[in-house]
């Protein structure tokens, strides 16, 4: 069993295919069938099931998937620490970033630092809802990952904090008031952003014991403020998320009381993490350090 073999599962695995994969490494279709079929062999095992159109792991496929990808990113480690000892000139970096906030507030400034402070690290950066980044934080698909705090499992440090808001259609009545209670929001239709807040968002309704009347949910920011500038209803988002400039069809205002939202990045373990990636965390934490003394 080589490490090869290894990346090459865990990679059919992620991207439901052989031909994906070997476009993704660079190599022949071939060359990923006899890694694989080499690999089933020694362990003695089916580590996928053959569709028509894609693969998916076998049961006990999935059950060492995990155990793979710790391997590998061990691996990354052990590269990591020897190329630190080298003054970090190579290695890989994976980030796992949602919604505005992380993938246009925070993440460009972040990389633009850390590419200039450490040009020899390959960054790789996936975007997807926050719960898929704490999907792939637990699958060891990325090594650090933007995450709504807070997320007890994981090693996490803060780096950003907002509030959220509520958007309202121009001319609404409630757009008169400057800041809302969320019992307010519970008599019109309700738009709830799958992606960012969503659940901060109805964990607060919980608590308070409301219920919204939620009758659209949308995968993008830019769904729920086109359909909060049609009138089709309330919602309420991240502040930091909303694009700079002001749009004459929604109104914001503030949440009475004012309920912040903080964000950080998280990993599996410290302790088991790339000099690459706490180089990345120590980096935000002074770029956020920096930003509040000013």
């Amino acid at each position: 069993m080589t490490l090869t073999q290894l990346e090459i599962f865990s990679l059919v695995a992620e991207l439901q295919g052989f031909t994906s994969a070997a476009h993704r490494l660079g190599i022949s279709q071939s060359a990923v069938s006899h890694a694989i079929k080499a690999l089933e062999q020694e362990l003695g095992v089916e580590l996928f099931r053959r569709h028509q159109t894609r693969v998916e792991p076998s049961d006990i496929g999935e059950q060492l998937l995990g155990r793979a990808r710790a391997m590998l990113g061990l691996a990354n480690t052990l590269q990591q620490e020897a190329a630190d000892a080298r003054g970090m000139k190579c290695g890989t970096l994976r980030i796992g970033s949602f919604g505005p906030t992380a993938s246009n507030h925070l993440l460009p400034t972040l990389l633009n630092h850390f590419r200039r402070a450490y040009p020899g690290i390959e960054v790789h950066v996936d975007e997807g809802p926050d719960r898929q980044v704490i999907q792939w934080l637990d699958e060891r698909r990325v090594d650090v990952g933007f995450v709504v705090l807070d997320q007890e499992r994981f090693d996490t440090v803060a780096v950003f904090e907002d509030q959220l808001v509520v958007l309202i259609p121009v001319g609404h009545p409630l757009a008169a008031r400057a800041a809302l209670p969320l019992q307010a929001l519970c008599d019109d239709p309700f738009i709830l952003t799958e992606a960012g807040s969503s659940e901060l968002v109805m964990r607060l309704f919980n608590t308070a014991r409301l219920q919204p009347k939620v009758r659209y949910r949308c995968a993008q920011l830019l769904s729920t403020l086109e359909a909060v500038s049609r009138g089709d209803g309330l919602s309420i988002v991240a502040q930091a998320s909303l694009p700079t400039l002001d749009d004459p069809r929604y109104v914001v205002r503030a949440l009475s009381p004012p309920v912040p939202r903080r964000i950080g990045l998280a990993i599996l373990d410290r302790r088991q993490s790339s000099p690459a990636t706490l180089a990345f965390i120590a980096l935000a934490q002074r770029l956020q350090h920096t930003e509040t003394q000013r």
